[in-house]
């Protein structure tokens, strides 16, 4: 059976933690034993570590990533590396605050043998017109910068084959802060065999977004740099 890493950033989500991890858990039913739901967490302030490792009693496929930075996009980079270190035929990623329903992942399971990435496209957002507006944004840039027309850049339901994400893993530094936009941006770019699902997006189910929008307008400008200088490596 093919081996599948579920994986997710965790930054103070003791609110959401423990439904999250008892909704996304049953998709490893099925897979092969070495399948995991692997959750990131360095750095809460919170109760989200001690959550998890007390539902690791309970829940024996559930493995803590502690050794990652503290940011969202450093935790997923260290994610998709430690799928690929262990040998997993895919890895799935999405977030741990709730917005998102495992209840579509199977679609996308199903398609794994006909697509080498299978990616969100949420066309609705239930998480503010700001969100959108930027998501709209990001992928004008895209477009302008680097040629590539995809409906969503950024949205955290992603099944990709970790052969894949290997491809392209080692054009990012570390700490890059949204290497989501630019995997969904190499993947249009190089015409992989990619597709575009659409999927639900919930609001925020507890706790409080620690990325806003003054944080996303710094993170925004410092992404038109970094877009131009990965523009240059491309081929």
């Amino acid at each position: 059976m093919d081996s599948l890493y579920v994986v997710m950033p965790a930054y103070n989500e003791e609110e959401n933690i423990e439904a999250v991890v008892r909704a996304w858990y049953p998709v490893l039913e099925g897979k092969d034993a070495s399948s995991r739901l692997v959750i990131a967490d360095n750095g809460s302030k919170d109760a989200t570590h001690s959550i998890l490792q007390k539902l690791q009693g309970e829940f024996p496929q559930l493995a803590i990533l502690e050794d990652s930075d503290k940011q969202h996009g450093p935790k997923v980079i260290a994610l998709y590396k430690y799928a690929i270190k262990n040998g997993i035929d895919y890895v799935f990623q999405t977030d741990s605050d709730g917005q998102t329903n495992p209840a579509e992942f199977d679609a996308f399971w199903q398609l794994r043998t006909q697509h080498d990435a299978i990616l969100g496209h949420r066309n609705v957002r239930g998480d503010g017109k700001s969100r959108a507006f930027v998501e709209k944004v990001v992928c004008l840039l895209l477009r302008i910068i680097f040629g590539v027309k995809v409906p969503d850049a950024n949205a955290p339901f992603r099944l990709m084959k970790c052969s894949l994400v290997n491809k392209y893993i080692d054009r990012l530094p570390a700490d890059y802060n949204i290497p989501n936009i630019m995997f969904t941006t190499y993947f249009a770019h190089y015409k992989e065999n990619i597709t575009f699902r659409t999927v639900s997006f919930k609001p925020r189910q507890g706790g409080v977004n620690s990325i806003n929008i003054p944080k996303i307008v710094k993170i925004g400008w410092k992404a038109l740099g970094d877009f131009m200088r990965f523009k240059k490596g491309m081929k």
